[in-house]
């Protein structure tokens, strides 16, 4: 399902009216967040959202995945593998997998890192990845999820819409309420500009957590491709309006726009109307990396190569952010080690 528009709004009728059950949502989740997890000998490093919904959580997986790699480490991935069937732990592999077993997150981070999709036991995939030798766990969403330990954890925040209402779900985007949720996060990074971005930013200040700020940034060689080409875009991510803006922002302005749920399992039929569209206006489908990844295998083998991409990576206002956080993981596993 797509998430309601007034989530994204200041509260209203409708937030208020859904509180009540919000309430009793966001005091399960918190009940559930104070389970102690277990540990595992590695350094594990959570990137989760306090929202329901795509803020940039796995561009900032594979920015530090990146940052782990450059610094001669071999970090591993986990996730639960959102849209996909597998329910044991397995090493990804993209020339098998496809994004029905594994989901189309663990297709991306294969591309910077072994990846284990624990299909929601993350333990045992923390435990697969290291057997198999990572030497840093890098957590894809898993915030709110207490089996597994954490030794730093980072809150991604859309600096566009930030918490919306400010409501737990249904009454908001919230996961659970946000004051505890700041309160055991190491970090919050805003990622784009806007005023609801910087109010979270300054309570996230005044909890204690590190702010941190930056943005997703469009691929050069892939705007220079698509400039001056008529282009249908669609997207089925937590918020496809943000696709849309940065194509936008790029140069890029599609012709037509076509959003669908966060995660859409894409049907055959559904792509060829759209390359159909797209053919009657002589202009090509452009979509997002995510989705891409879902259109792999023979039943879209005819569409799947006339469909362009915009890959985006993030780009942090403070470079040495990344390194800060790892040090700080890094140390926090040693002192328990010590302990241990």
């Amino acid at each position: 399902m797509r998430a309601p528009a007034f989530w994204w709004r200041r509260p209203g009728l409708a937030s208020a009216l859904l509180s009540p059950v919000g309430a009793v949502v966001g005091a399960v989740a918190l009940r559930r967040m104070g389970g102690t997890g277990a540990r595992v000998d590695a350094p594990v490093l959570c990137v989760g959202n306090p929202t329901v919904g795509g803020a940039g959580k796995t561009p900032t997986a594979i920015a530090l995945l990146r940052r782990l790699n450059a610094r001669g480490a071999t970090p591993f991935a986990l996730l639960r593998g959102h849209g996909g069937t597998a329910r044991m732990p397995l090493r990804v592999d993209p020339a098998i997998h496809d994004a029905g077993t594994v989901g189309d997150e663990a297709l991306l981070l294969a591309r910077h890192a072994p990846t284990v999709v624990a299909g929601g036991q993350r333990r045992a995939g923390a435990d697969l990845a290291v057997a198999a030798g990572a030497s840093h766990i890098v957590m894809d969403d898993g915030f709110q999820n207490p089996s597994l330990a954490k030794d730093v954890s980072v809150l991604v925040v859309d600096g566009t819409v930030g918490v919306g209402t400010g409501g737990v779900t249904p009454a908001g985007p919230l996961r659970a309420p946000l004051g505890p949720q700041l309160a055991r996060a190491d970090a919050v990074l805003v990622v784009g500009d806007g005023a609801a971005g910087a109010e979270v930013a300054a309570r996230a200040g005044a909890a204690g957590c590190a702010v941190l700020t930056g943005r997703l940034v469009p691929d050069p060689a892939a705007v220079a491709a698509l400039r001056g080409v008529p282009l249908i875009a669609f997207a089925g991510i937590g918020r496809p309006e943000k696709f849309f803006a940065t194509l936008e922002e790029a140069g890029l302005a599609p012709l037509a726009r076509h959003a669908f749920a966060d995660h859409h399992p894409f049907r055959p039929a559904e792509i060829a109307r759209l390359a159909q569209e797209a053919k009657a206006q002589g202009a090509r489908l452009v979509t997002t990396e995510k989705d891409k990844a879902r259109l792999a295998g023979p039943a879209f083998a005819a569409l799947a190569g006339a469909i362009a991409t915009l890959p985006v990576a993030l780009a942090l206002d403070d470079p040495g952010a990344l390194d800060a956080l790892i040090d700080r993981a890094e140390a926090r596993w040693r002192a328990r080690r010590g302990r241990g």
